[in-house]
């Protein structure tokens, strides 16, 4: 017997008593069933219970805990919804681990948005203040458009006309016609993987990254291949392109601008030299510039990435969901005029076309683009000092470097125990990302994604809730009266 664990050959087990003893929960933990498996689950994150130990009969367990057979077999239920039991008839349940990326069945992006947690887990700022204004002018220009069909899959002139406007103010020169708009960045990453994506094919991806970047390469069934992102950022491209040229990666998804979710800025050296391996090596470079309007501090600039492209491989990817809200839905692709046609034509199967009153209301947001920079540069940036003051109070053992734009702080943790402190400030009212739904191969867990795009008030609140559950653990209730972020 070693480590708690009874084994016969290879075949490895606990008893209900032994992991009774492993869990250790608190008296007077509920939901009792919810507890019991947040334990087993920290229990094989942080390796103290192994994966593939076979785990004691629903019965014994209970017996073991003095609790029903009926609140075992939900948290079972549970586990094996997260992934972290398989079962099979006949042969019993045994740990394990979900595949990297799985959020299980308590998927936080599908969570509702009054379900009384502070929604620490997502980066989405809310509504611009001009946004009321650009609604009531588009108003009364909508009925007009009622003349026509009311779709146009590359999306409505005026809009592709001030996106293409605003590439060419940032200095790569752009063409209506290179632009096609799509319902968010989300569809556009959709489009153009299914695009250029077949089963099998390699897909370079920076870990961490965009969870759904993760989640639509896997859909395509391409093989991943992830590239850590050094904590400097992208200061060196050896590990970038040295991955780029032993996959012969078809395509790479990079995020150079206020990565999500290091925040790291990369330079325009560095971007020059990626556009050339990306050349030199056969790969077309998907570049999501979602964030790139969020910098806090001016000088944090950097020219865009396909204003280094020479042969049409650098597809860009927009959103107006950071700088003006994410309720607009709309995003747009900037790529060669041949690949937005084609990519119309794809798009086709799916929606034909983007919300028609959502992109008169962007065309018009795009007429104040500067003064939506300003407002998002000083909110974002109180939020951010707020944020990072606050950790620096209550948790000083926390590691992080502020971003000069972007949304969210990329905490190290002095322990690897980011999933099990999320379940813990659950408890206590927050919602928060753990780092392992950022890593390609489900690593991170000593990493935390903390965004400020709340305002002070109310991440002050959820830093002191965080702090109040790395005391108490994941158990007990949520507060009675949850703070609105909604402020």
């Amino acid at each position: 017997m070693k480590s708690g664990l009874m084994v016969v050959g290879v075949d490895r087990y606990l008893s209900g008593p032994q992991l009774a003893r492993l869990l250790a929960i608190a008296p007077g933990a509920r939901p009792y069933y919810r507890v019991l498996a947040q334990s087993v689950r920290s229990l094989v994150l942080d390796g103290r219970l192994p994966v593939r130990v076979r785990m004691p009969a629903e019965r014994h367990l209970a017996e073991a805990l003095g609790v029903s057979r009926t609140t075992v077999t939900a948290a079972y239920d549970l586990l094996r919804e997260q992934g972290y039991l398989e079962s099979r008839q006949g042969a019993g349940s045994w740990t394990a681990l979900p595949d990297a990326g799985s959020l299980g069945a308590d998927n936080p992006w599908i969570a509702a948005e009054d379900d009384g947690l502070l929604p620490m887990h997502t980066a989405a700022p809310s509504a611009i203040s001009t946004l009321p204004e650009a609604i009531a002018a588009v108003t009364g220009q909508y009925p007009r458009y009622t003349l026509g069909t009311g779709y146009d899959p590359l999306g409505i002139a005026p809009l592709r006309q001030a996106i293409a406007a605003r590439y060419s103010a940032r200095g790569v020169a752009t063409r209506p016609e290179q632009i096609l708009v799509t319902t968010g960045a989300q569809q556009a990453i959709h489009l153009v993987t299914t695009m250029l994506l077949s089963r099998g094919d390699p897909v370079l991806l920076e870990s961490p990254t965009y969870p759904h970047a993760i989640d639509l390469a896997r859909m395509r069934g391409a093989r991943i291949v992830g590239v850590g992102i050094p904590d400097g950022g992208w200061r060196h491209l050896d590990l970038l392109t040295c991955a780029m040229r032993q996959s012969a990666a078809r395509l790479a998804y990079v995020i150079p601008d206020f990565q999500n979710p290091t925040g790291h800025l990369m330079d325009d050296a560095a971007r020059a030299a990626l556009a050339g391996a990306a050349r030199r090596y056969g790969t077309v470079l998907v570049v999501d510039e979602s964030w790139c309007e969020l910098a806090l501090d001016e000088e944090a600039r950097a020219t865009p990435l396909a204003a280094f492209d020479t042969d049409g491989r650098v597809i860009t990817i927009g959103s107006a969901s950071k700088l003006w809200w994410g309720g607009l839905r709309i995003g747009w692709v900037r790529t060669t005029a041949a690949t937005v046609r084609r990519l119309a034509v794809l798009r086709a199967s799916i929606d034909i076309a983007s919300p028609l009153f959502e992109q008169l209301v962007v065309a018009r947001l795009f007429e104040d683009i500067e003064g939506a920079r300003a407002e998002r540069a000083r909110l974002l940036g109180a939020s951010r000092d707020a944020l990072a003051a606050e950790l620096a109070a209550r948790m000083p053992d926390w590691s992080f470097v502020p971003p000069r734009g972007g949304g969210s702080l990329w905490v190290r943790l002095p322990e690897p125990s980011a999933t099990s402190l999320a379940d813990a400030a659950a408890c206590q009212g927050v919602r928060l990302a753990p780092g392992q739904w950022f890593g390609v191969d489900g690593t991170l867990e000593g990493r935390l994604r903390l965004p400020f795009t709340q305002p002070p008030r109310v991440l002050v609140e959820a830093v002191r809730r965080i702090a109040e559950a790395r005391l108490r653990g994941a158990y007990g209730t949520r507060p009675a009266e949850p703070l609105t972020p909604a402020l």
